[in-house]
């Protein structure tokens, strides 16, 4: 094998990581909204990514059916539905149970893991036990190559522009909206947040909501690199949670920077071992860094 053969199954390997990296830190995004800012334990985030999975799906049969000739454009309305649906859910989720438990994270750890395994039954009784896959539109097929030997998906390109998107929205809400100093203020200081006239029970409910939609928009994205069933969520939330607590629980900047290593370390691995040791090395560099940096890669700066 030449040395180009080489460099360009590297770089493909590293795109592929790419993909992994999309899903990852959109879930991580969500959970660092949840349990970054709020400290709550969402053990049902993968069911939300699974909600938006399987609204894109669902949304890709019903187009297939009665619109096949919208089938080229069904893909982005459905990912804004994906988040809708995943929003609308965690809204309702917080308002019947979450806002109970404040202050109680192992409570919340039971409960939001009881939800999980409610909604995985609700999706095989309603959509089946089986793994499904959307048809996806053309433009979203194939693949760009930008050298002999290299080919790059466009799947994969479509997702992290979707991921850059998503990300640099966030990131913006936080930092310059309305909602986002309300988010800041109740983290800080919710009794002076509440002195102040902000309505911290609505702040929590539409922050949790909006961290259980990004992980429907992580479901569409992964619909584009895997099959769906009703447990492919919870595969996701071990891996997730990693990413929030490596990177810093409440930094997003440390959720893009743990996903991406995260992502990269796996795949580049899986190249040379099987995927079980791949798993299994990048498991154990994050313990080894977490025991040198307990707080994470960018801990929160808080005064003493």
């Amino acid at each position: 094998m030449t040395v180009s053969e080489m460099l360009n199954i590297g770089l493909m390997q590293g795109f592929a990581g790419l993909s992994l990296f999309a899903v990852l830190l959109l879930m991580g995004l969500g959970l660092a909204i949840i349990f970054g800012q709020m400290g709550v334990i969402n053990m049902a985030h993968g069911e939300f990514m699974t909600l938006g999975a399987y609204t894109i799906y669902l949304g890709s049969q019903l187009t297939q059916t009665y619109a096949p000739n919208l089938m080229p454009y069904y893909f982005p309305l459905a990912i804004v539905l994906a988040f809708g649906f995943a929003f609308a859910a965690g809204w309702l989720v917080e308002w019947g149970l979450i806002r109970h438990l404040y202050k109680r994270p192992l409570d919340t750890l039971l409960a939001t893991w009881g939800i999980s395994l409610a909604l995985q039954q609700t999706f095989r009784t309603f959509i089946g036990p089986k793994e499904v896959s959307p048809t996806l539109p053309d433009w979203l097929l194939g693949s760009w190559a930008p050298a002999p030997g290299l080919d790059i998906p466009i799947n994969g390109l479509f997702v992290l522009a979707l991921t850059t998107f998503v990300t640099l929205g966030v990131l913006l809400a936080l930092g310059k909206s309305r909602w986002g100093l309300r988010v800041r203020a109740t983290v800080s200081n919710r009794t002076m947040a509440n002195a102040t006239g902000i309505d911290t029970k609505k702040t929590d409910r539409i922050t949790f909501a909006i961290g259980c939609g990004i992980a429907g928009v992580a479901g569409a994205a992964f619909t584009t690199i895997g099959s769906t069933g009703p447990t492919s969520g919870s595969l996701y939330i071990v891996d997730s949670f990693l990413v929030v607590t490596f990177g810093g629980a409440a930094s997003l900047l440390g959720t893009v920077v743990s996903a991406f290593g995260i992502a990269q370390t796996q795949s580049v691995s899986e190249f040379f071992m099987t995927g079980s040791m791949a798993k299994v090395l990048t498991l154990s560099l994050i313990v080894l860094i977490l025991m040198l940096r307990p707080q994470g890669l960018f801990a929160s700066k808080v005064r003493r």
